[in-house]
Formats: C-alpha cells, structure tokens, sequence
C-alpha cells in the first residue's frame, strides 16, 4: 500500500514558481486563468502487511518532522492499494 501526500504553500504565502507557470502558461495562449500555484506530491510505499490505520496514523508524524515545514505549507494525503 502506498500513501501519496501533497504539500502546498499555504494560501497567503508568496509563490513565485505558481506565479512564473502562470505567466508561462499565458504566454502560451492559455486564456482565462486566475492563478497557479506549485506543489509536492510524496509517494511512500509501506511494507505488506500494513493496514491503512497504520498508515493513517503514520503519515501525519512524518509530515509534522519531516515532509512538511507547516509553518508554511499544508499537507493532505491519500492512501491508495
């Protein structure tokens, strides 16, 4: 089983590589967009045998020390077989 956490910038918090993909893709002649922002996708693979309450209750320790710096990002995860 994998679980799959996606880390963003907070909204609030400047993001110039959302605000360049913007500008690229408005340049290429993408109209009608409002704004962009950049992202982190994670994929941790758990050993067999794990049940997603484990994985549901490891996920958040690993965002909280490692993954994530929440004063500035925020995370949300899935778990997906």
């Amino acid at each position: 089983m994998k679980a799959r956490v996606f880390i963003r910038l907070k909204s609030g918090v400047l993001d110039p590589q959302g605000k360049a993909i913007l500008s690229g893709l408005q340049s290429l002649g993408f109209a009608g967009l409002e704004d962009a922002r950049m992202g982190k996708l994670i994929e941790i693979t758990f050993a067999p045998g794990a049940t997603r309450q484990e994985i549901s209750a490891a996920v958040p320790p690993m965002c909280e020390k490692l993954l994530a710096n929440t004063v500035i990002e925020e995370y949300s995860f899935e778990i997906v077989d």
